[in-house]
């Protein structure tokens, strides 16, 4: 019996990850977010991918709206992508699209650091 190795919504985040890897092969590090952003919405929409930029979450404190947050992409309204350009990614990096998927109601995040000489990327499932 064959063994599935793909992870949910591999379709959506294997083109965010190419798109990603385009962009910082062609940017290297060192630039600030925004500039990142920007270059990856250009390779997503190439990529046929939807993704709406600088989404809103409603952030809730036991049932109540608080107010919300913004993450980079909500990509296919499925798979929630922050970028960051920082020389490594921390458990705070980690905790927000914890919270931001918690709060949107999506399972999938991905984290993709464009501040180091590889490009750094992790996915979060909840």
């Amino acid at each position: 019996m064959a063994v599935n190795n793909r992870y949910l919504y591999s379709d959506i985040t294997d083109k965010v990850i190419g798109a990603a890897s385009k962009v910082h092969k062609e940017l290297g590090p060192g630039l600030v977010e925004k500039l990142y952003q920007r270059a990856l919405k250009i390779e997503l929409s190439k990529k046929g991918v939807n993704a709406e930029r600088e989404k809103r979450i409603n952030m809730r404190y036991n049932g109540v709206n608080i107010g919300f947050d913004k993450v980079d992409f909500d990509a296919e309204n499925k798979v929630l992508v922050e970028i960051k350009a920082v020389s490594e990614l921390s458990e705070i990096h980690r905790a927000q699209m914890i919270s931001y998927l918690k709060s949107s109601g999506r399972r999938v995040g991905l984290l993709i650091n464009f501040g180091m000489i590889r490009l750094e990327l992790k996915r979060i499932i909840v």
